[in-house]
């Protein structure tokens, strides 16, 4: 299954407690979409959220965030996954 990273810049800081219950609603909401969010990163200070998700598109990824939390992405890339 292709392999997204997901970048969120909002216009201020952000808690890692509110991204953990964000990440929390996405996994409640992937299984309708086909879709496993894997894990997250969060710059605080900078307001920055890196997702890295599987997912069949970048669309459906994308369902998930609106659906679960309305927080959709800036921008989505697809990725591979390096050792």
């Amino acid at each position: 299954m292709p392999l997204f990273m997901d970048i969120h810049e909002l216009d201020g800081p952000v808690t890692a407690a509110d991204v953990a219950q964000a990440h929390a609603a996405d996994l409640q909401t992937q299984g309708q979409y086909g879709v496993s969010y894997r894990r997250y990163w969060v710059d605080e200070e900078g307001g920055r959220i890196f997702c890295l998700v599987e997912a069949p598109s970048a669309e459906l990824a994308t369902s998930v965030h609106r659906e679960a939390h309305g927080l959709v992405a800036t921008r989505i890339h697809p990725v591979q996954e390096g050792s």
